[in-house]
């Protein structure tokens, strides 16, 4: 049964209802309690409505300036965490606002606030005004976590590390190499970021309900004066557009998905049985029962956290979905997974920042984790130089390392009797191949692992940076 102790009445809709609503539909309905968030944006975007309702007449000069005098009080009140919600009554952060406004000016004049504009643009225009400078946020600590790749690459340069394939040992590299390889997705995922951040500062203030504005509205003018590079185009798709929200949760589940594959490495590159790194205590946890455990929980938990980014965007994909023209309810479950994303993406990049910045390198692990086995494409390279075809070399090369198994002789110390027995070309000087720093030399092209190679990479990552 509807309850009669909330007439709707109170509502900035309430005027066409005379029956209250049901407690629980009022919690249900209400989105005060998160998107209080994006309180700056709607008071700057109300100052900049107002101000273009002044310009064209709609409302006075000076009750414009009473209106603006209002809202940075009402601004200040939330600053200092003193801005009291009415439950029943404050539905959003648009209507409570409004209502606070009121309370310090006056309803006449605050009333005229809304003349001509709905909540449809307006949560619209908080939402991408909010995501734009969260976003440019999260390219500053982006940009950061990516210079301490950089740095590291460089200062790192000299070690030598197992490449994997299919977590089999495969080819010797740089641990650069390594890092850079990491490093060039969250590059790209820079690139995809910067194009998300043009796309989702476009201003669909002045759009109105769904129609457009009937006052004229100079909406250039309200979008210079909110920071926005432009207008949304057509009023219908201003209102009613949430594929900012998607892109930017598509963007941040595959920024998470390199942040965990890069994590995993790091684990599997932590534990005892590699040993390649160490984690800083700061980024460590012990057991509860085992002393002797340092668990790379940050690490983990970036891991974790991939999965949650992934749930955002899949979750409010399917809301989109199937949803008739224009603004529906449905819409405002953007709005939470956009909140939570941001703080998830962000919190991860600098914790990943951290982890990186303080990881200590064991060099000399890395080395002792090098076989010989490793240089088998190297063996059949060098005959590829002699003027063999590379598929005759391979078999060779497999046939070296199945002496090398047979007689538990590492490949590296077989005799030259023993490789010249398995083919008449292999010459005295087949001994240079078994040699790791060759090897990784020897990967001299464009992306390869050889220390020139690598110092290009690091160039042309920080181009990427800007």
């Amino acid at each position: 049964m509807a309850s009669q102790d909330k007439p709707s009445g109170q509502m900035l809709w309430g005027g066409r209802f005379t029956g209250g609503l049901d407690p629980l539909m009022v919690q249900y309905n209400e989105s005060i309690y998160f998107d209080k968030a994006l309180y700056k944006q709607d008071i700057l975007g109300s100052i900049a409505f107002a101000r273009a309702n002044a310009k064209s007449g709609i409302i006075s000069q000076d009750e414009f300036v009473k209106i603006e005098a209002g809202l940075r009080e009402v601004e200040k009140e939330w600053a200092a965490g003193t801005f009291k919600i009415v439950p029943g009554v404050d539905e959003d952060i648009h209507t409570a606002n409004e209502r606070r406004l009121g309370e310090l000016i006056g309803k006449d004049v605050a009333g005229k606030l809304h003349t001509g504009r709905s909540r449809n643009e307006q949560i619209a225009t908080d939402m991408r005004m909010w995501l734009r400078d969260e976003m440019r946020r999260i390219e500053a600590h982006l940009v950061a976590f990516l210079r301490v790749v950089v740095r590291r690459a460089e200062q790192e340069i000299d070690y030598v590390m197992p490449g994997y394939t299919h977590l089999q040992r495969a080819q010797p590299i740089r641990w650069s190499h390594w890092m850079l390889s990491h490093g060039f997705a969250f590059a790209s995922d820079l690139d995809r970021l910067r194009e998300v951040i043009r796309r989702v500062n476009r201003s669909p203030l002045g759009c109105g309900a769904l129609a457009g504005n009937p006052f004229g509205i100079d909406r250039d003018m309200m979008a210079e004066e909110l920071g926005f590079d432009g207008l949304l185009w057509n009023s219908m798709g201003g209102v009613g557009d949430r594929d900012f929200v998607a892109e930017f949760l598509q963007w941040g589940a595959m920024l998470m998905q390199h942040v965990s594959r890069w994590a995993e490495d790091l684990i599997i590159y932590s534990s005892a049985e590699f040993g390649f790194v160490r984690l800083a205590d700061a980024y460590s946890t012990g057991s509860s029962l085992m002393p002797q455990k340092k668990n790379p929980d940050s690490l983990e938990l970036l891991r974790g956290k991939s999965g949650r980014a992934f749930g955002h965007m899949a979750g409010f994909m399917m809301t989109q979905k199937g949803l008739p023209t224009t603004y529906n309810k449905d819409l405002q479950e953007s709005l939470e997974p956009m909140l939570d994303h941001a703080k998830t993406v962000s919190d991860s990049i600098q914790i990943a920042e951290g982890v990186l910045a303080t990881l200590a390198t064991r060099p000399d692990r890395m080395k002792a984790a090098l076989d010989p086995f490793m240089l088998a494409t190297d063996v059949a390279d060098y005959l590829v130089r002699k003027g063999v075809p590379f598929r005759e070399t391979h078999h060779i090369s497999g046939r070296c390392v199945a002496l090398s198994e047979q007689t538990g002789v590492p490949m590296n110390e077989l005799s030259y009797e023993q490789l010249k027995g398995i083919d008449a070309r292999f010459e005295e000087d087949i001994a240079e191949s078994f040699d790791y720093e060759k090897s990784v030399e020897m990967r001299a092209a464009r992306g390869g692992t050889s220390k020139s190679s690598v110092l290009e990479q690091i160039k042309v990552m920080k181009a990427m940076l800007g």
